[in-house]
């Protein structure tokens, strides 16, 4: 899967991230669409893959795959910092 069928969440008004996975499927015709979250914007890309597929495309996609991991870097104090990550891949029924 390309990255162009990636939709990465962030702090945008929420409905921009489910017109932008409801595009993927209906405009570009994508067999599947992958969506990432980090730290506190998990629970908004939970969000926006149900509402996406239990809303507005109601029996045509479903959630395939779930991985949840974690991943460091350095903060800007200089500190190891650890973050939760998620990715959701929703796919075609």
């Amino acid at each position: 899967m390309g990255d162009d069928n990636t939709i990465f969440i962030g702090g945008k008004p929420f409905m921009n991230y489910v017109t932008g996975v409801v595009m993927q499927f209906t405009t570009m015709n994508a067999p599947e669409v992958l969506i990432k979250a980090r730290g506190k914007f998990i629970s908004r890309a939970v969000d926006v893959a149900e509402v996406s597929a239990k809303r507005f495309l109601n029996g045509q996609a479903v959630v395939k795959d779930i991985k949840i991991d974690s991943e460091g870097f350095k903060n800007n104090e200089g500190r190891d910092v650890r973050v939760s990550t998620i990715e959701i891949v929703l796919g075609k029924q």
